[in-house]
């Protein structure tokens, strides 16, 4: 089977194209080359298909093997993906994901997409919550941005022991769901930072969706404004609030192609 691996942000996956035919059971298949021993390694596994309404549809697996409805740093490169294989020469496109239809637009140069901004939808803020981890109170912002994503601003995310929190928080009970894990810092009103556990993966050194729930959070606390830069251990990500909407802009790279034997 062949396969390319991309990353955004240093978040990265492997993808397959599926336009003619899958392989079969794709949970499996993502844990086993998501392992960064035995397999290929990344943070997940994401299938190119046929679009359902749209151009193309994202079907993506998290690095344990349970479904992902949304991953912006992930969508951006299935971007990136179609149009350097001249899957096709549009540079506006829709891509359907489990969390519904996506629009992109590609900034091309030298006939390969380099920057990809998404409309990443309307993200939905609910009641915040205070629970408790390894001794300590946090309040917690929840929010929706195709995926649920538990954010918690504090001073400095570095400062956070992110790899004993992280499994914690991603299962509370106390939050609606099985959730993303952001701590946060604002600076100067626009400058976010930005720390993510990921779940069905652990620590990434990026997560659109987490950036924009982020930002979403951050913008409804009145502590930035409707633009803000996401900075991340992989990088950094634009964010732009317009008409309801978050717009998020960042690379896409392609790392290397191979082949793995299936038996």
């Amino acid at each position: 089977m062949r396969f390319t691996k991309m990353e955004g942000l240093g978040n990265d996956y492997i993808y397959v194209n599926c336009m003619e035919g899958e392989p079969e059971d794709l949970p499996t298949l993502a844990v086993r080359l998501s392992d960064r021993h035995f397999g290929v390694g990344a943070d997940g596994l994401i299938c190119i298909k046929p679009g359902r309404t749209g151009d193309f549809t994202m079907e993506m697996y998290n690095a344990d093997g349970s479904r992902g409805a949304m991953c912006g740093n992930g969508i951006r490169c299935v971007g990136k993906y179609v149009y350097d294989r001249k899957l096709t020469r549009k540079t506006c496109l829709t891509i359907d994901t489990d969390a519904g239809p996506r629009g992109l637009e590609l900034a091309v140069r030298g006939g390969k997409a380099e920057q990809v901004t998404v409309d990443m939808g309307q993200a939905i803020l609910y009641p915040e919550v205070e629970l408790e981890a390894m001794g300590e109170q946090y309040t917690v912002h929840q929010v929706g941005v195709g995926n649920p994503h538990a954010v918690i601003f504090c001073p400095d995310p570095e400062r956070v022991r992110l790899e004993e929190l992280g499994p914690v928080l991603e299962c509370h009970p106390n939050l609606r769901e099985r959730s993303n894990v952001e701590f946060v810092s604002c600076q100067d009103g626009h400058d976010l930072r930005v720390r993510v556990w990921e779940r069905g993966s652990g620590i990434t050194l990026a997560c659109g969706t987490g950036a924009c729930a982020a930002f979403e959070a951050a913008r409804r606390q009145e502590l930035c404004g409707s633009r803000a830069e996401a900075r991340l251990p992989g990088g950094t990500l634009g964010l732009e609030w317009r008409e309801g909407r978050i717009f998020m802009t960042g690379p896409a790279r392609t790392v290397f192609e191979g082949e793995i034997e299936m038996g």
